[in-house]
């Protein structure tokens, strides 16, 4: 990601990287927040590879529009997560148009309409650097911690892939290489397949952004380089990686859940026993005393937690928990 001197200036001031490194010191920072969506809230918010390269697309559409930075994100598929540098105001915006567009999304593919209307957004202030590094770590552990079979580097959903990885040596997912020659650039599109592939009709986008697999490389506006130097070594950000822990999220006001089974392997279960009940495995059609008898049989079923079952029959927490 391209950064201006004085931007580059603010945050470095903003995060203390302009400070000597003592060992033990944990530096104060300043204008970074962690967002995110209550994965309670909806099913899904992505359906299949094309509502997940449509929603990365997405997360670069929307940063132009603000004057924030992202450190780190990861788009599950029944939330969100986004590590954000700026002004709470400018990454709140960022987040809410974020989710006004999947939304939007969400109609325009599967004809769904304000599905994501009242989905909770919840943001935690970021105040030291210790802290900083646990977030971002914890963002990009939320795929194999959710039961989904990647490392926290190969999910291709996210910004995991980007820190301290050499281009083009074993390197996943495939769109990590750097190599100019390996992607092509939006001016190569033209007007029509800007619009088509970024589903915008701003006209202003840099011509050299590099797109790979239908997509805008991630490198192109996640602050990769920012993230290094903040774990100052590769060591650092492996030890992160395995010490970060749900609970020191929970202690912040962070919502989590604990699931029992991997979210996928259930999710399977849920369609079996939706075709079972109401013949058909979606639970789209399915009204709202039919979502509960499909929640009751799964947590009959299985042993899972009632925060899960919630999440994958689209139904809310705090307003069913008593009648399951």
């Amino acid at each position: 990601m391209k950064i201006n001197d004085d931007l580059l200036r603010q945050i470095e001031s903003d995060l203390s990287l302009n400070v000597p490194y003592i060992k033990g010191k944990d530096n104060p920072v300043r204008n970074c927040w962690h967002f995110c969506t209550d994965g309670n809230a909806v099913d899904r918010l992505f359906d299949d590879r094309e509502d997940f390269i449509n929603g990365m697309n997405r997360v670069f559409v929307v940063s132009t529009k603000y004057h924030i930075v992202i450190f780190a994100f990861c788009l599950m598929d029944t939330h969100v997560h986004f590590i954000l540098y700026g002004k709470f105001d400018e990454c709140n915006n960022f987040m809410h148009d974020f989710i006004r567009l999947t939304s939007i999304g969400i109609f325009n593919r599967h004809k769904e309409s304000h599905k994501l209307l009242r989905v909770p957004i919840t943001h935690q202030y970021i105040d030291d650097e210790f802290y900083l590094k646990t977030a971002i770590c914890y963002v990009l552990k939320n795929p194999p911690v959710g039961g989904i079979c990647y490392n926290a580097y190969d999910y291709p959903w996210g910004s995991g892939a980007l820190y301290f990885r050499n281009a083009g040596e074993w390197c996943s997912p495939n769109w990590i290489s750097n190599s100019a020659s390996d992607l092509d650039t939006l001016d190569k599109l033209g007007v029509r397949g800007k619009r088509a592939l970024l589903k915008s009709k701003v006209k202003d986008f840099r011509s050299e952004i590099r797109i790979v697999n239908g997509m805008v490389f991630p490198g192109e506006y996640v602050a990769y380089e920012i993230v290094e130097k903040i774990f100052k070594t590769h060591k650092s950000f492996n030890f992160f990686l395995c010490r970060s822990k749900e609970e020191d999220i929970e202690s912040r006001g962070g919502e989590l859940s604990r699931l029992s089974i991997p979210i996928q392997e259930m999710r399977q279960h849920r369609n079996d026993i939706c075709l079972e009940l109401f013949n058909t495995n979606s639970i789209r059609a399915l009204d709202t005393q039919q979502r509960l008898k499909l929640a009751r049989t799964l947590r009959k079923r299985f042993n899972s937690s009632l925060k899960q079952i919630c999440r994958l029959c689209g139904l809310i927490h705090d307003e069913v928990k008593g009648h399951i």
